[in-house]
């Protein structure tokens, strides 16, 4: 699988609100600058994680987005199943009705193993966690 825009840059803007604290809302236009994303895309973007419970939007004068939850408790998975749906490599992972060979396939058992793979490293991966790494990477 590879990740599109969509998942690459809604995981940037979940980042940023995460390095700003997360709890106070920032607007979005903020977010779209720091980022470099485009702000038309972003809104985009930003509106599954809204409906998925990870962000919350305030309106008014100091209204924006912020983290619905601690960014400990933001598990990759669930922002990559939000913005991109599986993760499998192939449809017969998760479907494999819709193949007559797929009890037979060896290459739909590596596709399921990639899918395993992939889903282990997003579901053992917080949004803390990408904080602590961009710290990490942040010269001192």
């Amino acid at each position: 699988m590879k990740i599109s825009t969509k998942g690459r840059y809604g995981t940037r803007a979940l980042l940023e609100l995460a390095l700003r604290d997360g709890k106070t809302p920032i607007l979005l236009r903020d977010i779209a600058s720091e980022q470099e994303i485009s702000l038309s895309y972003l809104e985009h973007v930003i509106s599954p994680l809204i409906a998925g419970g990870i962000l919350r939007s305030t309106k008014g004068p100091r209204g924006g987005i912020s983290l619905n939850r601690k960014p400990s408790e933001i598990k990759m998975s669930e922002v990559i199943r939000l913005l991109e749906g599986s993760v499998a490599p192939a449809d017969c992972v998760d479907n494999p009705d819709i193949c007559d060979r797929a009890s037979s396939c060896v290459t739909r058992d590596i596709w399921c193993e990639l899918k395993d793979v992939m889903s282990s490293v997003l579901e053992s991966t917080t949004l803390q966690d990408l904080v602590d790494r961009q710290k990490g990477k942040e010269p001192e």
